[in-house]
């Protein structure tokens, strides 16, 4: 006969987190529900010990293995917040713990587990990576293998956020917003909510180059995907859980897909609500939030967003607050071609009229035209279609850069950096992993085969670095060079076609 499904009430009800963990408050996020119009509330699990959610589970499972099983110790696999839950977890039960993580976390986790006794071992870049070297441990070892989210005992502690939210708040309420990495809080909040208040909307919130959970319901079945972007490292998932994605398919109401900029949008507006700084992945759920009112046109609804985790690297910030007046629609970027002629910069600016220039590039191109890079600051997307169309009126090609990704990573960086010599350039942006020999893995990879035209990079305090490269590569080395780039592995994206790059680089 098939084991009996768990029960989930019983097991949330019954499990064991206060023991390390804490109740954390649920917060009205003021400003936030100010400016879109319902009352949002905000599940501080930023403010638990390890300042993430991951101590529930990582304890509730750990608490109920035996004393023989304890004194052989612990093992588990983790990009950083379930790391120092189990650390965490072991230190009170007095048990010794390893923990596997990608050599790409950040040091923040890193030393926040190590400070809690455990033993680190940094390997791979992706948890699939960690997990394989984890179990081998596991197996060779005789410790008990802590699974960071596709575990009922840990889908349970998790569970145990929903039943303070709605102790904490018996009045009406219309929508949950969940981060998703593997599913365990996702699952475990659906477990609990749709067995109480099944009117409920419970919403799970994944990047959109990590969205493993929102594929899998679309199709059917569990996908695992070749590979995923981790700026929001807690949730870089690149397959859900069997067990997250039995529950999420029967229970789950949506999944809302955000992209880096809103993210960062997300941690501005939380900043600005409590003066706390989530990390990528706690501010998911906020700016899935806001996208789901807006899509919606929601108005007096109670909307709330897990804050599920602030390890948030310090020198990170600077990527984040460059990128936030993007996601919050306040900035905008194009790129405007003007006659080279006495004049024209003073009747550009004039058409600019009163709004606020936030960048100005400019570099002389030729006799006829100069292009010019600009920052602006908006209230709108709206503003934008409207201003380029009005140049455009006046004689005045213009173009919307705000989601171009080349320009905002790099060509603002290097507007007017013409090299007429270099024939036959590629232009390829890559993601490095961000740790030691990569580069050196890049150029061994390629030999000298090919001449660099153009190398930028840019340090945004993130798990990964991000590259842009300028390759010449003659016409009937095609072939050879797409070998290169297979047998590298580093993701990338084509951009010689780019009107960004055309218009400022080639």
């Amino acid at each position: 006969m098939p084991e009996p499904k768990p029960d989930y009430l019983e097991r949330i009800l019954a499990a064991r987190v206060y023991d390390v963990a804490v109740e954390t408050p649920l917060e009205t996020a003021t400003n936030l529900s100010r400016r879109i119009g319902n009352q949002v509330l905000l599940k501080r699990e930023d403010m638990q010990p390890v300042f993430s959610f991951k101590i529930r589970g990582a304890y509730n499972r750990m608490v109920k293995l035996g004393r023989a099983q304890l004194e052989r110790g612990v093992v588990t696999a983790s990009a950083g917040n379930h790391a120092q839950g189990v650390a965490l977890s072991a230190q009170h039960l007095g048990c010794r713990a390893t923990i596997v993580m990608p050599a790409t976390t950040p040091h923040i986790k890193v030393d926040g587990v190590a400070r809690r006794g455990a033993e680190v071992v940094l390997i791979g870049d992706s948890y699939s990576d960690c997990y394989q070297h984890a179990i081998k441990i596991a197996e060779e070892t005789g410790a008990a293998f802590i699974h960071p989210y596709d575990d009922p005992d840990v889908i349970a502690g998790q569970g145990t956020i929903a039943m303070e939210i709605l102790r904490q708040h018996p009045d009406p309420l219309d929508a949950i917003f969940v981060p998703v990495g593997g599913g365990g809080l996702l699952a475990g909040v659906a477990a609990y909510i749709k067995r109480l208040r099944p009117d409920v909307k419970i919403i799970g919130v994944e990047p959109t180059d990590a969205n493993a959970m929102y594929l899998s319901l679309k199709l059917g079945e569990r996908v695992l995907l070749p590979q995923v972007g981790i700026f929001a490292d807690g949730v870089a998932v690149k397959q859900v859980g069997e067990e997250t994605f039995r529950l999420c398919r029967e229970l789950v109401d949506d999944i809302i897909l955000v992209d880096t900029d809103a993210m960062c949008a997300a941690i501005k507006d939380v900043f600005e609500d409590t003066r706390s700084i989530l990390e990528p992945s706690g501010a998911l759920a906020v700016a899935g939030l806001k996208l789901w009112a807006a899509r919606e046109g929601v108005q007096d609804r109670t909307l709330v967003a897990i804050a599920s985790g602030a390890n948030m690297n310090f020198d990170r910030l600077r990527y984040v607050a460059e990128q936030a007046e993007m996601g919050e629609e306040r900035e905008a970027i194009i790129a405007v071609t003007i006659p080279e002629r006495p004049g024209a910069y003073r009747d550009f600016c004039t058409l600019l009229g009163t709004r606020n220039v936030t960048e100005f590039n400019y570099r002389y191109a030729d006799d006829d035209v100069a292009h010019i890079f600009v920052g602006l600051s908006i209230q709108g997307r709206g503003e934008v279609a409207e201003l380029i169309a009005r140049l455009v009126e006046q004689g005045l090609p213009a173009i919307d850069l705000t989601d171009n990704e080349l320009a905002k990573l790099h060509i603002r960086h290097l507007v007017g950096g013409r090299a007429p010599h270099a024939r036959n350039e590629r232009l390829l942006r890559f993601e490095f992993p961000e740790r030691p020999g990569a580069l050196m893995n890049f150029l061994t990879q390629m030999g000298s085969d090919w001449n660099i035209s153009l190398f930028h990079y840019r340090n945004h305090g993130a798990d990964y670095g991000r590259v842009l490269v300028g390759i010449q590569v003659p016409e009937a080395e095609e072939v050879a060079f797409r070998g290169f780039l297979e047998k590298l592995g580093y993701p990338y994206w084509s951009e010689s076609d780019n009107p960004a790059y055309r218009l400022f680089l080639s």
